[in-house]
Formats: C-alpha cells, sequence, structure tokens
C-alpha cells in the first residue's frame, strides 16, 4: 500500500524531524496508534488517557485505517473509583541513574510476551504512531519501539508527545524513524475514544494553553498560543464520549475556570440540561482558587463536579510569584469556605503544594501545609520536575549538568530528594506525613 504526502520526509532517512503537519498529509495508510508503558516508581490513573494521539488518530482516520494499541489500558485490573482503573505492574531493574535510590521501580503495563501476542495478531501497520508523556518516562518509551521495530520491521515508526516535544534530540535516538517536533492544536472536533469500545470515563481540553506563566511549567511550551474553544466544540466533545457509555468526564484544562461568566457556567448549564445528575465531573488540574465565589462553588456542587483539585502552591510571596501571582492566602481561604457552603467536605477539598522548588525553604512548606489544613482543606503534596525549556529548569541544570542529557533525573518523584541535594528523602517523608494528618 502507498502512502502519499505532500512532502517527502517520509523518505528522508531515520532520525528525522517531521511535523504534525507532515502527518496530517498520510494518505491511504494503515495507522496503528500506541501509548507505551509506564516505567518509573509509581503510577495512578488520574483518568490518564493520550489525548493527542487520540485526537491526530481522529484527524486521520478519514483518510486512512486506524487502530489503538494502549498498553496503560491494556495492563487494567480492576476499577476504581469514577470510572478509573488500577494498572497491573510488576517490579524491573532500576536504570543506573536511580542505582542510589532507595525505592523498588516498576513496568505498569503488560508483560512483553502479552504484548508481542497481541501485536502478531494485527494487520501489520505501514506507519505507526507512538507516542509519550513524562520525559522520565523515555525507557518505556524505548522497550516499546523495539518491541514494535521487531514484530513490524517494515513499518515507519514515528514518535510524538510531550517528551518528544521537550527532549527532541534525545527521543530522536531511542530508534523511531521520526520525531515530531513541535505541537499545534488537535485538527479533530474529539479523541478518537471510540477506539477503546465502550468507555466508562472521558476526558476534555475546553482550552489550550495557559493565560499564565509559572516558571516550573511548560504548558507555555506545549501550547505557546492560548485559546478557549467555543461551548458548541465543548459539549460536542463531552457528547461523544457519553454517548459511547462514560458517566464521567476529566477535564485537562489548565484554566477551566478563567472567563467563567462567559463559558464556565454556560457549560455546566447545558451539562445540566442534558444529563441531569447522571454525569459526574472531575478537575484533577487544578483549580485557580481566585475564581471560586461563592457563586462559583455553588455552580460546581450543582453540576456535579465530584473531583476538585485546588492549586496553592505556596504561601510564601516568592515561590507565589513563580506561580503568575495566581493565588494570595486571603484567596484560598475564601475559596475554601465558599466550596463547604455549597456542601463539598475538607477531602473534597485537596490542595496542591509546592515542595523542592530551587530555593525553596523547607520551612515555607510546612508552613503552607498547615495553612491549609488551618482553612479547612486537605493538603497534596506536589513535588517539582525540572522540565527542560521552563525558566526553573536553568537554575538545577547548572548545579546538576547531568539534567540537560538525561531524563530520568528530571523525575519528580526522586528529584527532589535524592538528586537536587537541597532535600533530604527524611525531610520530604516528614512534609508528607504532616499532608496525611494534621500534627497536633
Amino acid at each position: 500500500m502507498n502512502i502519499y504526502v505532500r512532502t517527502n520526509k517520509f523518505t528522508a532517512g531515520p532520525s528525522a524531524f517531521v511535523t504534525q503537519e507532515d502527518l496530517l498529509a498520510l494518505r491511504g495508510a494503515r495507522l496503528l496508534g500506541v501509548n507505551p508503558p509506564v516505567r518509573d516508581f509509581a503510577f495512578m490513573d488520574l483518568w490518564s488517557k493520550p489525548l493527542g494521539l487520540l485526537y491526530l488518530l481522529q484527524s486521520l482516520r478519514a483518510e486512512n485505517s486506524v487502530a489503538l494499541l494502549d498498553c496503560v489500558w491494556e495492563a487494567r485490573a480492576g476499577l476504581k473509583t469514577y470510572g478509573r482503573q488500577k494498572t497491573a505492574k510488576h517490579e524491573i531493574e532500576k536504570p543506573a541513574p536511580y542505582a542510589a535510590v532507595r525505592r523498588r521501580y516498576f513496568h505498569f503495563g503488560p508483560a512483553r510476551e502479552e504484548i508481542a501476542a497481541k501485536l502478531a495478531k494485527m494487520e501489520a501497520p505501514d506507519v505507526i504512531l507512538v507516542t509519550s508523556v513524562m520525559t522520565y518516562w523515555y525507557l518505556g518509551v524505548k522497550w516499546i519501539i523495539e518491541l514494535l521495530r521487531e514484530i513490524f520491521p517494515a513499518a515507519k515508526i514515528v514518535l510524538g508527545g510531550v517528551y518528544a516535544s521537550l527532549c527532541p534530540e534525545h527521543a530522536a535516538r531511542l530508534g523511531a524513524d521520526y520525531v515530531v517536533r513541535g505541537r499545534a492544536e488537535p485538527a479533530a472536533p474529539y479523541p478518537a475514544m471510540d477506539l477503546y469500545g465502550a468507555i466508562d470515563y472521558g476526558v476534555s481540553m475546553t482550552s489550550f494553553g495557559c493565560p499564565f506563566s509559572c516558571g516550573y511549567c511548560a504548558s507555555g511550551i506545549l501550547w505557546p498560543r492560548y485559546r478557549r474553544r467555543s461551548l458548541a466544540e465543548a459539549l460536542d466533545e463531552i457528547g461523544h464520549q457519553t454517548a459511547l457509555g462514560a458517566r464521567d468526564v476529566a477535564f485537562y484544562d489548565d484554566a477551566l475556570l478563567l472567563g467563567k461568566e462567559e463559558f464556565f457556567y454556560p457549560l455546566c448549564r447545558e451539562l445540566r440540561a442534558r444529563y441531569g445528575g447522571g454525569l459526574r465531573l472531575h478537575t484533577p488540574n487544578g483549580l485557580h482558587v481566585r475564581q471560586i465565589d461563592g457563586r462559583c462553588a455553588q455552580t460546581l456542587a450543582e453540576s456535579n463536579f465530584k473531583t476538585i483539585r485546588l492549586s496553592l502552591e505556596s504561601i510564601d510571596p516568592k515561590i507565589a510569584r513563580e506561580s503568575s501571582g495566581k493565588v494570595a492566602r486571603e484567596e484560598y481561604a475564601a475559596a475554601v469556605k465558599n466550596l463547604r457552603a455549597a456542601g463539598y467536605a475538607p477531602e473534597d477539598c485537596e490542595t496542591y503544594i509546592l515542595a523542592g522548588l530551587p530555593g525553596q525553604d523547607i520551612q515555607s512548606v510546612k508552613d503552607t501545609i498547615n495553612f491549609v489544613w488551618d482553612n479547612g482543606g486537605v493538603p497534596k503534596l506536589a513535588e517539582f520536575s525540572p522540565i527542560p525549556g521552563t525558566p526553573l529548569f536553568e537554575a538545577p541544570a547548572q548545579k546538576l549538568p547531568a539534567l540537560r542529557s538525561e531524563p530520568l533525573l528530571q523525575n519528580n518523584s526522586v528529584y527532589c530528594s535524592y538528586f537536587s541535594r537541597d532535600i533530604t528523602p527524611e525531610e520530604l517523608q516528614e512534609l508528607k506525613d504532616m499532608t496525611k494528618r494534621r500534627a497536633l
């Protein structure tokens, strides 16, 4: 089968860089999208789906045949709350950079034999689109590329996703034929969730990018332009997934409540009108507390938002500046008060607190944890990860130059306590203990 494209980049040789526009020019091809297994110390399904890959497959299916292999989905091992799944895992040897880390390391996904057997039953694809997420998950990407190369030697393998965008030169060494450099807004109106068959939950992005520029966040790199989708687009995306059986929807937005009068409130009204109380909604990425006044809190409750995550980061003014000044103490206290008045319990008001930022004082983290407890919320620690290209990457990279060449060192699970030399594992554990139970 011939593959027709507008350029000659798909005959340019190994390790060539391509763009999403090049991929959208594919015609008459058998395409296989692949979400690799995760290799890490820990992994949790927070309504995790390879959304960029699914948008791309939906964009391409009119002119090509498409199929999906999601290794995380294939490892589902029993339902958790709100449609999420437990993910099967098995322990593997730690890579050399983690030799001193006193934790067990896992492969989250099916074993090699299971994936190989599933691939062997598929019709051989012409092009394989492999996605990637965290930079420090690249070993799972490398593992699946090697397996795909063995089973489908004639197929062209294209690597894209977050890791490929943030570390393109490193990604080019993993064995794919092509690496997608740069990102673009999806060309499809909704992701190809039907490739899973019936689904328990859906995912939605009502906007792309973020109007803020926090020093630790890669959103501005991955989505240089902030754009809010129309109400009709958002409802169409959600409706497509509820028709497949989803009764839970997680919003992936970085700024869901921004412009709430013009967009969020109308969206909630429409969702209530269409689904009543039959659709449960979730905000795993964290909400800007400045936006949560009394009306907003009541709207969240009336619209059946079950999972509320709040972004506080820190009450330290220096750290707050790195968060684009999104929040102040008074605003957080008012937001939790409003949520509690709307019927939410303290455990519903989980609040992200940053730890391990360059130059951050441990006492300020403790003060922030206690502040959250004092105001009726529940603190949830978010450990800093130095992300290439962000303003807060340079200081850690000057201190630890290997961060520039070894993405495994960027792992938030171990960077703070093993590589930064700013905080010990014992100190980090003390902070974690403070978030699990309030000190008497």
